[in-house]
């Protein structure tokens, strides 16, 4: 397993300060380059890595401290500079020769690190000899613990797992070796939201490992055990699952009466020279804040100040090489808020899916009245093809824990202008049941606004699927419905 050690610091890490903390092993070890050069790993003398240093991130979002490691981290002035070391455990040396790495440059550069108990500066020797370069590449990304013929398994012990360029590299690793990437963690331990959604779907597994019912899976509570190369459900003599006891809600004080609004948005534009992507995305972020999103990144911590320009000017690149964009965007501390935008080029032009989650206190309520005119504006105004909107229990600080919490409930569904021209207006406008769509913008080629419910009636599903069953009817073309209903 690995031990991770990150330095945050105000000054940038030049090459006299990391070469400081390189030598944290004396001069025995041997370097390694690795992840096309974003990776420095220190290594035994027998090529074993010891610690994986990732190149540092200029984090300009304030409040990426707190959100990923705890409010009681001290919070920097302005921007800063965030060096992750992973240690491996594997070696005795390893988690001390982290710590001298980071405390290391703390000390050069006036920063501090995370766990605050792990850093020091002193000597931690390994091995004799010079300090060489090695060339024999890792047999594993820098992130995973364990690699097997079935899954590529990373340990964690930190308070939240976020979707960092480690899991990322890894996540992709595994996906083209048909891998399972099975993230284990103790039972404190939290997901963001851009991390759930990684995981979300079969091989992928979130194994909690809890010291009275032993491990099962964070997003299901399904009790699962080591076997044959992988974390797999234990079965019962008649094949069923068991629902760990772990898994069963406790709701803190905090969290009682606390919700959260989510917002799926699918949006669709010509691809031409003069598209500028994000605007949806900050459309909807104002009208429910008041304020334009803080930040973006490709990975966690979200490093980069909000700019449509520069994420389109990111995609353009990505779908010259025939990628999709994947990027994680967040708000402003006093405002719990974070969204994943997924940006592809398809037949029907450049399309935007997001899903914008938004958490709320007991004592406060969410804007829902806000739903319908901000429906309006982006079928108007931003190109959209559907909109589900969802309200439920949750925390307000929007991560996600290893227990059972309450299912999203929906509030409303909208068709944007281009999707009820191909359903057909006449038939998109007489659902089955007591639904009544709003039509928004224009008379002649409207969009039409679906109000479901107050988000207390778990029976609104029932609406929905009835909804979509009809919508679906009118045509064969079942993605702007389908893609919709399944989001949510």
């Amino acid at each position: 397993m690995t031990t991770d050690v990150i330095a945050f610091t105000p000054k940038m890490p030049d090459i006299k300060a990391v070469l400081a903390g390189l030598f944290a092993g004396g001069p025995g070890l041997g370097v390694r380059n690795v992840a096309e050069g974003a990776v420095v790993q220190l290594c035994a003398a027998d090529g074993r890595p010891l610690v994986s240093v990732e190149a540092p991130l200029l984090v300009h979002v304030p409040g990426e401290l707190q959100r990923l490691l705890g409010p009681e981290v001290p919070a920097p002035d302005g921007p800063f500079w965030w060096t992750e070391a992973r240690a491996s455990t594997r070696a005795e040396e390893g988690e001390r020769l982290a710590g001298s790495f980071a405390g290391r440059l703390a000390a050069i550069l006036e920063g501090g690190v995370w766990p605050p108990e792990v850093a020091h500066t002193e000597v931690v020797p390994v091995a004799s000899g010079p300090l060489t370069a090695l060339t024999a590449p890792a047999a594993a990304p820098p992130a995973v613990d364990v690699l097997t013929d079935k899954a590529a398994v990373i340990i964690q012990d930190r308070p939240v797992v976020p979707m960092s360029s480690w899991l990322a590299d890894a996540l992709r690793v595994a996906t083209e070796e048909d891998l399972a990437l099975q993230i284990v963690t103790p039972p404190h331990t939290r997901l963001t939201l851009p991390t759930r959604a990684a995981l979300h779907g079969h091989p992928n597994r979130w194994v909690v490992q809890d010291p009275d019912c032993g491990y099962y899976d964070g997003l299901s509570g399904v009790r699962v055990e080591w076997h044959e190369g992988h974390f797999t459900p234990v079965r019962t003599k008649d094949g069923n699952t068991r629902v760990a006891e772990a898994f069963k809600p406790q709701p803190t004080p905090d969290a009682l009466g606390a919700r959260q609004l989510a917002l799926s948005v699918h949006t669709t534009h010509p691809a031409d020279e003069h598209l500028l992507l994000g605007g949806a995305l900050e459309a909807a972020w104002r009208t429910l804040t008041g304020a334009p999103p803080a930040g973006w990144s490709t990975a966690e911590p979200i490093c980069l100040p909000w700019s449509p320009r520069q994420l389109t000017e990111l995609a353009r690149t990505r779908a010259r090489k025939s990628a999709p964009t994947w990027l994680t965007t967040v708000g402003t501390p006093d405002r719990p808020a974070i969204a994943t935008t997924r940006i592809t080029r398809t037949p029907a032009g450049v399309e935007e899916h997001i899903t914008l989650a938004l958490g709320y206190g007991a004592h406060e309520a969410p804007p829902l009245d806000t739903i319908a005119p901000l429906a309006e504006t982006l079928a108007t105004q931003h190109g959209l093809t559907t909109m589900l909107t969802t309200l439920r229990a949750a925390d307000r600080d929007l991560t996600v824990p290893p227990r059972l919490e309450a299912p999203p409930i929906p509030l409303s569904f909208t068709l944007g202008a281009d999707a009820v021209h191909t359903v057909g207006r006449t038939h998109a406008q007489h659902p089955p049941g007591n639904l009544h769509p709003t039509q928004l913008g224009a008379t002649a080629r409207p969009a039409l606004h679906y109000a479901l419910g107050d988000g207390t009636d778990a029976a609104t599903w029932t609406t929905l699927q009835q909804l979509t069953d009809h919508l679906q009817t009118a045509t064969e073309d079942s993605s702007p419905t389908q893609d919709a209903y399944q989001s949510g």
